[in-house]
């Protein structure tokens, strides 16, 4: 063999031991991927955002409610009479109890203007129409758990459908391999690498912003269901005292 032709079969041996750099980042991935995977892609990303904003919003007035009804508790309980509750209620807007028992107290005097008082052998008249005090309670109840519950419908619909968002990338993602595979005739890495990583990418982002929003949801619902306990039980101990002090037997 000359030297001459030692050359040549290297040349033509070495693109067979070339080595093909696929670049597979995060970042190339998105770059790379089909118009409509990006598209999913930041939609799922806006949806992990708002979700975590709702998530750290929601716990602070969670947070914020709770030592609010506790240091308004202290007061209802500590007060020597209804009037003198009303007089610091203004103290204690944060507080949802604060603000049923404002709403409430406000339907009783409305109940004894009404001339629904009846007088009796006591020094203080008697009131009927204790439904319309019960309404009220309710009323302002619901009011407050609807409150608290603002924004939740968010995470659990991020919850549920961000998966499925993900999943259509992932779909996507492989079909577009798939096309590589068939326009060039070569199922070698290079071809099916891009269209492999945008569709695993799309799936890890849509699993991103699902569990965070699933775990909030259900977290927060659980605190909102305690809540609305804690309401319940402050409006059925109010309508005693009321029905006790101010109402005659129905």
């Amino acid at each position: 063999m000359t030297l001459s032709s030692f050359f040549v079969s290297v040349a033509e041996a070495a693109p067979a031991n070339t080595k093909v750099v696929v670049k597979t980042g995060i970042f190339e991935s998105i770059l790379q991927a089909n118009i409509f995977v990006q598209l999913l892609l930041l939609i799922m990303i806006v949806l992990s955002v708002v979700s975590w904003a709702i998530i750290f919003t929601k716990y602070k007035q969670l947070k914020a409610l709770k030592d609010a009804n506790e240091k308004f508790s202290d007061v209802f309980w500590k007060a020597s009479s209804l009037e003198s509750v009303f007089e610091r209620v203004s103290d204690h807007s944060p507080s949802n109890l604060g603000r049923i028992f404002r709403q409430t107290y406000l339907e009783l005097q409305r109940i004894a203007e009404s001339g629904l008082a009846t007088k009796t052998n006591l020094d203080a008249p008697r009131l009927s129409g204790l439904d319309n005090l019960e309404r009220s309670i309710r009323k302002g109840i619901e009011t407050e758990v609807a409150l608290a519950e603002s924004r939740l419908n968010f995470l659990a619909t991020t919850g549920s459908t961000a998966p499925f968002v993900g999943l259509l990338g992932t779909v996507v993602g492989i079909m577009t391999s798939f096309a590589g595979i068939a326009s060039s005739g070569s199922a070698s890495l290079a071809v099916v690498a891009p269209g492999i990583s945008e569709a695993l990418f799309s799936t890890a982002v849509g699993l991103f912003a699902a569990l965070p929003a699933v775990a909030g949801y259900n977290y927060f619902i659980n605190q909102v269901r305690r809540l609305e306990m804690d309401l319940n039980s402050f409006g059925s101990d109010f309508l005693n005292i009321a029905k006790r002090n101010f109402f005659k037997g129905e």
